[in-house]
């Protein structure tokens, strides 16, 4: 999707997007695809760095909600935690614009996995 890492933590997962007309769908506009991908991206990336050890994180359910059309320009989509479990993990993420408007927001549920053993 050409994202570029802004931050990464266990506490916050920041990405970049230029919109190009890889992005776009038949209408002009940021595809809802990539708003979901952005959600699921800076999500699952933070879950995945505030999960304990030898744990692999799994999204069960991405609920991505479209506030405003987007053409143009560069999208931020910023992840946080809502709740950090041994089992699952709840995390929201925001996405604005290049003018600071909130364009689309999200939450991902995801599962903790224990890796086996080879």
């Amino acid at each position: 999707m050409g994202l570029r890492l802004v931050t990464a933590t266990p506490e916050q997962v920041v990405v970049e997007l230029t919109v190009s007309d890889a992005h776009l769908q038949p209408f002009g506009l940021v595809h809802g695809g990539v708003h979901a991908g952005l959600v699921e991206t800076v999500c699952s990336v933070g879950a995945q760095l505030a999960a304990p050890p030898n744990v692999n994180i799994v999204g069960v359910e991405n609920h991505t909600s479209f506030l405003r059309p987007v053409r143009e320009g560069t999208l931020r989509a910023t992840g946080t935690p809502i709740h950090v479990g041994r089992k699952a993990q709840l995390w929201q993420a925001d996405i604005h614009d290049g003018q600071g408007r909130l364009v689309a927001t999200g939450r991902l549920r995801v599962f903790s996995v224990e890796q086996q053993p080879a």
